[in-house]
């Protein structure tokens, strides 16, 4: 039995959910698994996986918000972030000195990886996408890209090859020769599954964002249900509020629900109203949803890419929250057809264990 240490960054919740299903596979596979994460990412994981070990490992908060003055303020907070990777790097190795482990994964943990020790590093984004007015930075991004690929073994890239089947676009085109020899493109991961349910609910709406750009959806969002026909369920993220349901005419809206309270509501939705982060247009994936509406945040170059990418597909429509008709872009959403059929998470980790992790750890 090999031991594994998983890191996911705690930067929202994609991290720690993609990284389930892989866990689930080590151990399957009879390997023991220790959690090192921090806030709701490590919450997330306790709860899915009471019997795992577990250590309070603190990474570093999101150094930037939303708006179109983000990509100015994350520069700012580069050498915050820098200072940041090398205690977690110290804090690794301290961690590695006390216990044996045979094989340490990091999820975007800039600072997880060891000499000692195999180190894979799971990332979507080996490439990043920003406006031509900052291409000097996108240029140096590839150069940081480079350096930091060649402190892991390999990168596993929860997406399909490039071509017509990827969900990241250029995001995951590997850029450098470094990340090209070290690249395995494990296909879609996914903590949510698909489970026999009736498709009841014509909508689900999904709010999400750092603030203020969440609060602002919801106002939009809210503002706009009286002029829908049908009924459905608005999430509104906001798990500091009061749990109890209102009622706004056929709608139910909820502050949080619990993982798989979530699981349940996306599989009963006929249409998903949600942002376009990657984890969640992995999750429409997995569950071969048709119909929605992508919501990017304003100023996530990321996410702004995802939805254009989509939109210029032919897989979802997409609009911008400022110009929001739910009533005619729900319209529009019906013209597009969704992802393509790809390959499901339960056989991207068979193959991902198969091709990758049993070299470390049989």
């Amino acid at each position: 039995m090999a031991h594994v240490l998983v890191s996911p960054l705690n930067w929202g919740l994609g991290h720690a959910t993609r990284d389930i299903p892989v866990i689930r596979t080590l151990l399957a596979h009879g390997h023991e698994v220790t959690i090192a994460a921090c806030g709701n990412a490590l919450s997330v994981l306790r709860k899915e996986f009471p019997d795992c070990h577990w250590i309070e490992y603190p990474d570093y908060p999101i150094p930037f918000g939303s708006g179109h003055l983000f990509i100015p303020k994350f520069c700012a907070t580069l050498p915050f972030l820098f200072r940041a990777t090398v205690r977690e790097h110290a804090t690794l190795e301290a961690i590695l000195a006390k216990d044996r482990y045979d094989l340490v994964i990091s999820d975007n943990r800039l600072g997880v990886y060891s000499s000692r020790v195999p180190s894979i590093f799971i990332s979507h984004q080996l490439h990043y996408h920003l406006p031509l007015l900052y291409w000097p930075v996108e240029c140096l991004g590839i150069l940081v890209n480079q350096n930091l690929h060649e402190r892991y073994d390999r990168i596993i890239v929860p997406d399909n090859p490039p071509g017509p089947l990827s969900l990241a676009g250029k995001l995951s085109r590997p850029q450098t020769d470094v990340a090209r020899e070290r690249v395995f493109f494990s296909g879609i991961l996914s903590g949510t599954r698909q489970i026999a349910c009736t498709q009841d609910l014509d909508y689900l709406v999904v709010i999400s964002g750092p603030e203020p750009q969440r609060t602002f959806l919801e106002k939009t969002i809210l503002a706009n249900l009286k002029n829908l026909d049908g009924s459905g369920v608005v999430l509104l993220g906001s798990p500091q509020k009061p749990r109890a349901a209102t009622r706004i005419g056929d709608w139910t809206c909820v502050s949080y629900v619990s993982t798989e309270e979530k699981v349940e509501l996306m599989n009963r939705a006929q249409c998903v109203i949600c942002r376009s982060g990657y984890t969640t247009m992995m999750e429409l994936a997995e569950l071969g949803k048709d119909r929605a509406l992508l919501i990017p945040t304003p100023g996530q170059t990321e996410q702004e890419y995802l939805s254009w990418y989509y939109e210029q597909n032919g897989w979802y429509h997409s609009q911008d929250q400022n110009h929001l008709d739910l009533k005619d872009d729900l319209e529009l959403a019906r013209r597009y057809r969704g992802f393509p059929a790809m390959p499901k998470t339960s056989a991207n980790t068979r193959r991902l264990y198969d091709e990758i992790l049993a070299e470390y750890l049989e």
